[in-house]
């Protein structure tokens, strides 16, 4: 079993769910990026999603959009990434997954970054712009690997192609809230509480939900039906306080909001 197998079975063993936050690596820099993957996770998280900042993302809003560009414009370089991940995740106590461009995967090399992802300590993957169809060759390398491949469905896939992409993913699945991008919203679609039940019933891997939960009504609303819940530009605005800020402000404030939404999930 893989470490997002381990972590769902113990969760729900115990009739919890997962918070995953988002951080982009290397924003503001990559110390800092290590000291809020330590912090999101004392607070209670359950795993944490790490961007791997692309100049050019197709699902991102401006918010994670802009940490990207001020990741790039200070150096990031993927081998530092991974290198702070392997510096972070022996002693963190929670699996890291991967946002990361399928672009950057192939000039990569795909056999080289599933490797060299894995020995860092990465538990996962989610590679957005790699539809299901084309995705099998990668599928097959993360699985010799047991380093999860995990797929995304949006309110727009088809039923019969959801079932598709719940056959070929591995760890859990990213079922998205909304049409467009990644980005804060007042309000979620008042469907998605029932096409999210749906798609659980039907699939064996657990279902976290992202794209827009930024408040704890969100969490409250979504925690019965989700096996956890993905937020990103919620955090990472308020990562990027920590650019001209005191960094451990911005570290309290992410970690209060963290527990704002745990709480929410358990009420």
């Amino acid at each position: 079993m893989s470490a997002l197998d381990d972590l769902f079975g113990t969760l729900r063993a115990r009739g919890r769910k997962a918070l995953m936050p988002f951080v982009t690596a290397g924003d503001p820099d990559l110390d800092f990026t290590a000291a809020v993957l330590r912090e999101l996770v004392r607070r209670g998280s359950s795993l944490c999603e790490v961007g791997i900042p692309y100049s050019d993302p197709i699902a991102d809003g401006p918010v994670v959009q802009a940490s990207y560009c001020r990741a790039l414009d200070r150096g990031f370089r993927l081998a530092q990434g991974l290198q702070m991940i392997a510096d972070v995740a022996p002693g963190l106590g929670a699996p890291l997954v991967t946002m990361v461009s399928y672009a950057t995967v192939h000039r990569w090399g795909v056999h080289r970054y599933v490797t060299e992802a894995k020995a860092a300590g990465v538990a996962g993957a989610i590679v957005p712009d790699l539809p299901v169809d084309e995705a099998g060759a990668l599928a097959a390398i993360c699985r010799q690997a047991d380093l999860s491949l995990i797929q995304l469905v949006t309110p727009t896939t088809p039923r019969a192609r959801a079932l598709r992409i719940a056959e070929l993913a591995t760890g859990f699945l990213y079922y998205v809230t909304v049409t467009g991008t990644t980005g804060e919203r007042d309000a979620l679609p008042p469907a998605l509480v029932d096409d999210v039940a749906w798609l659980r019933a039907r699939s064996h891997l657990p279902v976290c939900v992202g794209f827009g939960i930024s408040q704890p009504a969100h969490a409250r609303a979504l925690a019965p039906v989700a096996d956890g819940l993905i937020v990103g530009s919620a955090i990472v605005r308020r990562i990027a306080r920590a650019v001209d800020g005191p960094r451990d402000a911005v570290l309290r404030e992410v970690g209060d909001f963290a527990v704002s939404l745990l709480e929410a999930m358990a009420s």
